[in-house]
């Protein structure tokens, strides 16, 4: 059996390598066939085929999709129902009140939107890249960066498998089964893996791209995707709310998207930096479900996905340096999301257009391997950074003032910028990580939560099941502690161990038995949100990529 040190890996060449199948990586491989044919692009996706590991809400702007190809419509885009109704709800327990659409600003309508699967859209854009000559490998994790002798990013591992479990090795060692996987050069490598990646984590430290921007911020995404009764179902329809469950101190809120055929995405994005270790946002929105607004489309109804993934927030002042030496970070990598508008697909795609652009202008002139700074400026001057710069501060105010403060504040920002260009607050800053949010649970009361009734909420595990999250029970955790005593001696006094309630799929159990509690991960269950990687207290989890294939499957999400 080999171990690490006598590992031999063959080499591929490609002039360019894109790590993830999404949005932002698929319109970079369009975009750099679109500018030569000649280049040699790979995409490698770690979910089991394309789409497998999206979870989006979707409503989608199509402005950077037409940017990347104007004729998408003739060309059988999944893209097919249109917003035909916008409505913006503030909840109470059993009542609301609807929001009057002119009170808000143009940015936040949503009309020439599409309700979509992005699943469905990037198995389209996948197809439209391999039909131009892009490489789409599916199944193929990318789970190291190669760097050159000048400390430049040269490439990654890819394809992996067969690691097996081994004491006090947190990454495994090569089992009976075992291949290698092979080292992939390119002159670029762009990073395209969505919020929290392991690689782009990686290069965001080795080369402290945030070192002038703010702290990053996230919020929690979970979904369910509902068949319902056709009485119940108005094609088109989009509804927002804010308020319950959440209250007024905790930030987020819920969405019901009536796509087509009979459809509808019922979720909810609670944001990462509430204090109370107690909450759990799984059990939020389960109890969202049975606000009467929401219950009576799902009346008669059943839920037939579910999902979970963390999104950003942190918005202009939280990007990164996105271009760092041999590569660059794209779509949610950098943390592109438009807060308010709930959207970062588009800028996903815009990104990747300008990465190809900048990569391919640098390439003309004999240029590799360096930081591209072209591709910066074009993220922060171009389409991107003014979708986000106008809606900079919404997070900030959100995270001190609450939902009703930030609500009005908010709304009177986005009302000058529309109207003045001009920001009455200048540029705020977050000020605490999710993690550091979080206070100590003697602060704090434990919330006692409504058991599902199995019709409209449900358990963890059973839900679990509609994710289609697979992983092999011999491979080794993906999920390394720095420290294994930190849960139980750290975090369970302090914290009440938040991780059995932040995690969206019981991955973390506090077990007690006849020598004391103990922590235990179940690995098998991760649906790959990186909640723990951002939201544990400690900082003591690290998600890392899991071998090819594995973790969750949305088909139709």
């Amino acid at each position: 059996m080999p171990n690490d040190q006598q590992i031999e890996r063959d080499v591929m060449e490609y002039d360019i390598i894109i790590v993830g199948a999404g949005p932002a990586g698929l319109a970079a491989a369009i975009r750099f066939k679109q500018l030569s044919p000649d280049l040699s692009v790979v995409v490698l996706e770690k979910g089991s085929e394309v789409g497998a590991h999206i979870l989006s809400g979707a409503i989608l702007d199509t402005a950077a999709l037409t940017r990347l190809l104007p004729n998408w419509r003739e060309r059988s885009a999944p893209i097919t129902q249109p917003v035909t109704e916008d409505h913006m709800l503030l909840l109470g327990k059993s009542g609301q009140i609807a929001l009057p659409q002119a009170l808000l600003p143009p940015l936040m309508h949503n009309d020439g939107n599409f309700i979509v699967s992005m699943g469905e859209v990037t198995r389209w854009m996948a197809a439209e890249a391999e039909a131009m000559g892009v490489e789409v490998f599916a199944g193929m994790a990318a789970s190291a960066l190669i760097y050159d002798e000048a400390g430049a990013v040269q490439g990654v591992v890819a394809g992996e498998f067969g690691r097996i479990k081994a004491d006090g090795i947190p990454d495994g060692i090569p089992g009976p089964q075992y291949e290698p996987g092979v080292a992939l050069h390119g002159k670029y490598t762009l990073l395209a893996e969505g919020a929290r990646g392991s690689l782009s984590k990686q290069v965001i430290a080795r080369y402290q791209l945030d070192g002038a921007a703010d702290v990053p911020k996230f919020g929690l995404g979970l979904k369910e995707l509902w068949e319902i009764d056709p009485a119940h179902h108005v094609p088109g329809r989009v509804v927002h709310t804010l308020g319950w469950p959440l209250g007024l101190r905790n930030t987020g809120g819920g969405f019901l998207y009536h796509a087509a055929g009979g459809q509808v995405s019922v979720g909810m994005i609670v944001d990462l930096n509430y204090a109370n270790p107690y909450l759990d946002p799984y059990q939020e929105f389960q109890r969202f479900k049975h606000h009467p607004a929401i219950a009576a489309v799902l009346k008669g109804g059943k839920r037939i996905g579910y999902g979970a993934r963390v999104v950003t927030k942190g918005g202009f002042q939280s990007i990164p340096q996105s271009a760092f030496p041999g590569g660059m970070l794209l779509g949610c990598a950098a943390g592109l999301v438009n807060l308010p508008r709930i959207k970062g697909n588009h800028n996903a795609m815009q990104s990747g257009i300008e990465a190809a652009e900048a990569a391919f202008a640098a390439l003309e002139q004999g240029r590799s391997g360096d930081a591209v700074a072209a591709y910066d400026d074009a993220l922060r001057n171009g389409p991107v950074g003014q979708d986000l710069r106008p809606v900079r501060n919404i997070a900030p105010l959100n995270g001190r003032f609450g939902l009703l403060g930030g609500l009005l504040l908010g709304g009177a920002e986005m009302w000058c910028q529309t109207l003045l260009k001009w920001s009455p607050f200048g540029t705020l800053r977050h000020g605490k990580t999710d993690a550091a949010a979080t206070e100590p649970a003697a602060r704090h009361q434990p919330i006692a939560y409504p058991k599902p009734d199995g019709i409209l909420s449900f358990d963890r595990a059973t839900n679990l099941a509609y994710s289609g999250t697979n992983h092999a029970e011999d491979e080794p955790s993906h999920l390394h502690l720095a420290d294994p005593s930190v849960p139980i001696a750290v975090n369970l006094p302090r914290f009440a161990e938040p991780a059995q309630r932040y995690c969206p799929a019981g991955v973390y159990e506090v077990i007690t038995d006849a020598d004391g509690p103990r922590f235990q991960v179940n690995a098998q269950n991760c649906v790959h949100c990186k909640t723990c990687d951002i939201k544990d207290p400690s900082q003591n989890i690290t998600w890392v990529t899991p071998q090819g294939g594995e973790g969750p499957n949305y088909p139709g999400m």
